[in-house]
């Protein structure tokens, strides 16, 4: 049932404020929490990539994924930055460009791809770094190479895309191999799930082992913080961006984020409206690339992450400038807001929290982690 439908069952029932564990949740803020799963969600598949969801490119992409033969230097793999046992990214500060690596966890839902979301698809995505200098620097000569000296390698891509040859096509096909695997990399349920799934089926008991101070964060994140706006749905992003008052200048000058970003998906020819996308005309993925327009206010303005599995992917911000979960909370309690756009709608105010509410909203956002370690993260059946 749509959590809204929910909603409105439960004021024409005359349903009211409800309690869970102490803590008093309107039908509104219910409907809100709802609307964070069910988890995990649908499997969803990529038509710009012929082979998303195969089971033979799925396991091509993990091994090419791990292999640092496939860079120049015969010391990086994508497994470098994106380590599986780090929640697949690499727990430094910043890396490429002055920014952040971000985990590649549910990138399979995701719409836009990196900070400044310069890439509509994950292969796209995967292909950047896979063909840059200062990364892999791979070639379609140096791939098929690598291909010819890896009998066992190169049965595995015929087997899915027919023999190589050294042309742009190749790169393109080790990139959505790639794709394939990443997009079956899913974040674990977590204690939040059981507690969300438990208030929708209306089992009280269930629901009261949910940590009463995770319960006041929640109803924060969902009531007066009003962070549910971005941080929306069942991976708690909204996919989009925003300026969230974070310093946008580095060493090398300032960061344009956003409108740096479409400047580089415009121009290129792996956007999904270019000849390299697998997907049919009527695309409906397309349709943003085709329509997004650049303006102005893009700039500095970077993607609003997903909040799951979070406990294992510090430091956070685009610049990894904020040490730990309380790092965060604080900086949106005290935000200057006289960093943030002043044109548009506003969403964004110092929260002004208590130390209590402060530490309840940290609580809330470590049960968005699971308990086991970060390595155990499955893939996701397709």
């Amino acid at each position: 049932m749509s959590p809204w439908v929910w909603l409105a069952l439960c004021v024409l029932s005359g349903v009211g404020p409800a309690r869970a564990g102490g803590v008093d949740f309107t039908a509104e803020e219910r409907a809100r929490i709802a609307a964070h799963g069910p988890w995990p969600p649908a499997p969803s598949s990529d038509a710009g990539n012929r082979v998303d969801g195969r089971a033979e490119a799925i396991e091509l992409g993990r091994r090419l994924f791990l292999d640092k033969r496939l860079s120049a230097s015969g010391q990086l793999a994508c497994a470098t930055c994106h380590d599986p046992k780090r929640a697949f990214q690499d727990g430094k500060r910043f890396t490429r460009h002055g920014r952040n690596t971000q985990s590649l966890l549910d990138a399979g839902q995701q719409r836009w791809f990196g900070w400044d979301g310069a890439k509509d698809s994950l292969w796209a995505a995967s292909l950047a770094p896979l063909t840059a200098q200062a990364e892999l620097a791979a070639t379609p000569g140096s791939v098929l190479a690598r291909l010819q000296g890896d009998h066992a390698l190169a049965s595995r891509y015929r087997a899915v895309f027919g023999p190589p040859e050294a042309d742009q096509a190749l790169l393109v096909n080790v990139a959505k191999a790639l794709a394939a695997y990443q997009a079956t990399l899913r974040s674990p349920r977590t204690v939040f799930d059981d507690f969300r799934d438990a208030l929708v089926r209306g089992d009280a008991a269930a629901a009261s082992r949910y940590p009463a101070a995770a319960q006041r964060g929640l109803k924060l994140f969902v009531g007066p913080g009003r962070c549910f706006f971005c941080h929306a749905g069942p991976a708690f992003t909204n996919g989009e961006f925003g300026d969230v008052g974070r310093p946008f200048f580095t060493a090398a000058g300032a960061d344009p984020g956003r409108w740096g970003g479409l400047q580089q998906l415009f121009a290129s020819p792996y956007n999904r409206l270019g000849a390299f996308s697998d997907a049919p005309a009527g695309d409906a993925r397309a349709v943003g690339t085709r329509h997004v327009v650049l303006g102005p206010r893009q700039y500095g303005e970077f993607k609003v992450p997903g909040l799951r599995g979070l406990q294992a992917t510090a430091p956070y911000f685009h610049d990894g400038s904020a040490a730990t979960l309380d790092d965060v909370v604080q900086h949106y309690s005290a935000l200057d807001e006289t960093r943030l756009h002043a044109d548009g709608a506003r969403l964004l105010q110092a929260l002004k929290l208590t130390p209590r509410q402060g530490a309840d909203l940290a609580a809330f956002l470590q049960t968005l982690s699971t308990r086991a370690p970060a390595a155990e993260a499955r893939q996701r059946p397709r």
